[in-house]
């Protein structure tokens, strides 16, 4: 039996210009108290840190950084973790988490990530959806993708260019064939 208080489920009063809590967690933690898992694969670049804090500060926090009640390293958050100091915040929402052994804290860390990798995207669907944000006037980082990325998506693909050395189509253009095994020749030009 879990005897575990239940999650906070009701949003925290945001600190003065901080971003306000709107998901559950257990605890809200200075950021100083937070250690990265030292065996995560996962790295950051400055780029999606950059994103994230972007989108935390637009959103709020809608996911909390989540802590091994074994270990008390992070085991999913790490990016988060990295927003929040590039944010200069003081606390953030943690979820501790209680892992039976070392190996299924290790397997938390690593499916975290690598289950989404596993998604299949429709592309026709989020064109759809950037499309509409587009429209919006929204700010499409806040979705996760950069320029050069949303241009991609969102750009209509060019019209097919024929290569300069191929020959124009023609319905009058002589076709020649022959049978390689009896030599038998025939004319594929319109009659």
């Amino acid at each position: 039996m879990n005897d575990r208080k239940p999650k906070k489920r009701a949003p925290v009063p945001p600190e003065p210009e901080k971003p306000p809590v709107n998901c559950a967690f257990d605890e809200l933690i200075p950021l100083e108290k937070l250690v990265p898992n030292p065996r995560n694969p996962n790295q950051h670049p400055q780029s999606q840190v950059a994103l994230l804090a972007k989108v935390i500060t637009h959103q709020g926090w809608r996911s909390p950084v989540v802590v091994s009640t074994r270990s008390g390293f992070i085991v999913a958050g790490h990016g988060r973790y990295e927003a929040a100091k590039v944010l200069g915040l003081a606390r953030v929402p943690v979820d501790y988490q209680d892992f039976a052994t070392e190996a299924d804290e290790w397997a938390h860390l690593v499916a975290d990530n690598r289950l989404a990798e596993l998604a299949e995207t429709d592309e026709s669907a989020l064109k759809g959806l950037l499309a509409e944000l587009k429209a919006g006037d929204f700010d499409l980082d806040l979705a996760g993708f950069d320029a050069a990325a949303l241009d991609g998506l969102l750009a209509e693909p060019p019209a097919p260019v024929a290569p300069e050395d191929f020959p124009a189509v023609d319905e009058d253009i002589p076709t020649e064939f022959q049978c390689p095994k009896c030599s038998y020749r025939w004319s594929g030009k319109p009659s």
